[in-house]
């Protein structure tokens, strides 16, 4: 169930949805992603569907995951990136082989606990987490040449625009459930580009951290 054919499987279906970025291709497909939900849903990890994780929080579809990231990595390679929204940990070991230095936000501590602990496992040492309120950001380590958000809020938080990098992208599903849409933000200066790639349905991006 967790062998390279079943994740080669993965990869091939992930090609014929249209994911063509062959370095976020190669990562998903040396990642192991069994090890980022519960034992008992291990046999599913390679189905290209969202699992849940806990805490009324999912793991995000491989192609949604695929997708994002070859988004924010689309103008060319990524220093350093902002992860709104840790969840598995799962996108962040992804970005992990793709940028120089991630950080990763997460409101629910226990959550946070085991991503600390699958990465460790893993041995990935770029990864920085923190236990915050993803709605602010984190503007201490701005400005960051990408951010990419798990959870979907109602409107764009203006912490996360004036974090970006000038030339920086910003990967965000937003608005109310069953109304989702999946924008690809530039900042150019001053001003924001907004590229709406195709509809989503993610958790809520809410405030405060428990």
């Amino acid at each position: 169930m967790t062998s390279a054919r079943t994740r080669e499987r993965l990869i091939g279906r992930l090609r014929e949805e249209g994911i063509s970025d062959e370095r976020v291709l190669e990562v998903m497909n040396r990642i192991p992603r069994h090890i980022f939900v519960d034992e008992a849903l291990a046999s599913r990890a390679y189905e290209d569907t969202a699992l849940p994780i806990g805490f009324g929080q999912t793991i995000s579809q491989p192609y949604i995951v695929a997708r994002m990231t070859a988004a924010l990595l689309r103008d060319g390679p990524l220093n350093k990136v902002l992860e709104i929204g840790t969840g598995s940990a799962y996108q962040a070991a992804i970005l992990s082989q793709l940028a120089t230095k991630v950080y990763s936000v997460e409101r629910i501590s226990a959550l946070l606990d085991r991503a600390r602990r699958v990465l460790r496992e893993l041995k990935v040492h770029n990864v920085d987490l923190r236990y915050s309120d993803g709605t602010v950001g984190l503007p201490e380590e701005a400005p960051f040449d990408g951010i990419i958000a798990t959870a979907a809020p109602h409107q764009i938080p203006q912490a996360l625009l004036s974090q970006l990098a000038d030339g920086g992208r910003l990967v965000i599903p937003v608005g109310p459930r069953g109304a989702q849409r999946l924008s690809l933000i530039t900042r150019r200066d001053d001003q924001f580009e907004e590229e709406i790639l195709e509809p989503v349905s993610f958790v809520p991006m809410l405030t405060g951290a428990n």
